[in-house]
């Protein structure tokens, strides 16, 4: 385990029959930094998103997230603990209001972390440039609105880490610059970033240090220019 010990992936293994989706996986996440995860489709990033998370459990290998072994903690419990996620496809309550979508995770978290959930509501709206929308029904939402509103979601937690899965991923050149101000923002108030993502440009923008998986395996990391320069990467994206 390193000196910061904030998150520590070891030698994490996953299998599904006779698929081994993840192979002997470590890597650490400091505390406050922007981390990338990325690789080709089917590398095992949201395999290993969802040990993490606790929406899988890994076959072998162990997680530790400020000194608490996550190996037998179920999902909820690990969001209690300060690890929350954006899902790549957002799935709010449709029928219901913006302002609603985020009320019932905040109650969760008045009872867990003794906050006002109303207020905490407004002030998430305001981060996500959502207030305008707070009356409206999720339905009706644009693209990038519905992407706030999942990183709104996922805040609601008062998560000390927060996985970004595509966060950017269907919107413009400037709807990217958008969420990228969110979420430096959100790193600026403290909140640890891992961000996964195959916009390349944003990647390189935002994150400090990136692992890049293939077929289940970590193949590199360092930072942007590292990443850029690696040969092994180049193969992994341009199949040569």
């Amino acid at each position: 385990m390193t000196a910061d010990g904030f998150l520590e992936v070891e030698n994490v293994t996953k299998r599904f029959g006779g698929f081994q989706a993840l192979s002997s996986v470590s890597l650490h996440v400091r505390q406050g930094e922007r981390f990338g995860l990325i690789g080709p489709n089917g590398s095992g990033k949201t395999t290993l998103i969802n040990c993490i998370s606790g929406t899988l459990r890994n076959d072998a290998g162990r997680i530790v997230f400020e000194g608490h072994d996550l190996t037998a903690v179920p999902a909820h419990r690990r969001t209690r603990l300060g690890i929350a996620r954006s899902f790549q496809i957002p799935k709010p309550f449709a029928s219901m209001t913006v302002r609603d979508n985020l009320t019932i995770p905040l109650e969760y978290a008045a009872r867990a972390h003794g906050v006002d959930a109303t207020e905490q509501a407004r002030a998430i709206l305001r981060l996500m440039g959502l207030e305008a929308k707070a009356h409206a029904a999720a339905a009706t939402l644009t693209q990038i609105e519905m992407r706030k509103l999942e990183l709104g979601r996922a805040m609601a937690a008062k998560p000390k880490l927060l996985v970004a899965d595509e966060a950017m991923a269907g919107l413009s050149s400037a709807e990217v610059d958008d969420i990228l101000d969110i979420l430096f923002q959100l790193n600026a108030r403290g909140i640890t970033i891992i961000m996964i993502e195959h916009i390349m440009r944003a990647v390189m923008r935002f994150c400090e240090r990136i692992a890049v998986l293939d077929a289940g395996e970590k193949i590199a990391e360092g930072g942007p220019e590292a990443i850029l320069a690696n040969a092994a990467v180049e193969r992994a994206y341009l199949g040569q």
